[in-house]
């Protein structure tokens, strides 16, 4: 899927390792380690893509596909420091190998130098929109953290933290592009359209593989989220048809944030017998569908038809 866009993916490779090149070592080192556990690189490819099919020809896609990336990795690294996990990508969290202190200073650092590489390149709307993303992104994950071990969260507060957690950066990053050329706003807007509905999707079967997938697979264990005091989609859709017993099994687990007691099949049972896992799927599948719609305005193109089969990706990926 990717072949398009190989040769400028390597360059964003070589963007993100000059640019964690540092006289302090910790950052070198913690940016190997980073860099070591690879990663889809979604963000930047999808930037990438969408600039091969508005034509763009130069190295600014690049740079901010280097950016991007940094901006999710920042959030990376602090989502792991408030979940307390010691796994991220099937490799030691940072947080577990260097300690709370040096990786929340670790996330800051990227956040920063995410905007001053974005400010270097000198286009303020593009600035605005990074900074605008990265806001709802930090707002997603308070409202997160404020929501945390609560049994009784409803769709919308779902969506709402996802809109902003996971959806604003997708969008940001596809809509980008279009500051590269001369583009009509409508079609601009599409981009936008694209992308966030393209990052819902992403969320919605990354949560449903915490109760599908394996822990090898998946690289870490499976229902971490609820473990985390998270409830994600397939449990909310549960809750209103659970039985008593059933809704305080789930608030046990999730007020404890552990299964301490509770058999983790147990769970799985529950999804299974309201069928929220498929609900899910197919409330995915709707967001594609938007996604897929936002890109008719473009000429078809060998770089539409790939974002096109990027959603197809999402749908099906196993981890």
């Amino acid at each position: 899927m990717l072949d398009l866009v190989a040769p400028k993916l390597e360059l964003v490779e070589e963007e993100l390792r000059r640019n964690f090149r540092s006289k302090i070592t910790t950052i070198q080192d913690v940016g190997e380690h980073i860099l070591g556990g690879g990663g889809k690189r979604l963000r930047p490819a999808l930037l990438l893509l969408v600039s091969r099919m508005l034509r763009y020809d130069g190295y600014r896609d690049v740079v901010y596909g280097a950016v991007v990336e940094f901006i999710h990795t920042a959030t990376l690294v602090h989502d792991d420091i408030i979940d307390e996990a010691d796994v991220r990508r099937g490799r030691t969290s940072i947080n577990y190998r260097w300690g709370n202190d040096l990786t929340v200073l670790v996330g800051d650092y990227l956040y920063a130098h995410s905007m001053a590489m974005a400010l270097a390149e000198g286009n303020l709307d593009i600035l605005r929109i990074l900074s605008d993303a990265t806001i709802k992104m930090i707002e997603g994950e308070i409202l997160g953290t404020e929501q945390n071990g609560r049994a009784d969260l409803t769709v919308d507060d779902y969506f709402d933290i996802v809109g902003k957690k996971t959806a604003a950066l997708f969008g940001a990053t596809c809509r980008i592009p279009g500051y590269l050329v001369d583009l009509p706003e409508s079609h601009a807007a599409a981009l936008y359209t694209y992308g966030y509905n393209l990052g819902v999707c992403f969320q919605l079967i990354d949560d449903l593989l915490h109760f599908t997938s394996r822990t090898e697979v998946l690289g870490k264990p499976a229902l971490s989220d609820l473990r985390e005091g998270k409830l994600t989609l397939p449990l909310i859709l549960a809750v209103p048809h659970a039985t008593t017993r059933e809704r305080e099994i789930i608030t046990r687990v999730a007020a404890r944030k552990s299964f301490d007691g509770t058999n983790p099949a147990e769970i799985l049972a529950i999804v299974e017998r309201y069928d929220t896992v498929d609900q899910t799927r197919e409330i995915a599948r709707d967001y594609a569908t938007r996604a897929r719609l936002a890109l008719e305005p473009f000429s078809a193109s060998p770089a539409k038809e790939t974002l096109d089969m990027a959603l197809d990706f999402v749908m099906e990926r196993e981890k």
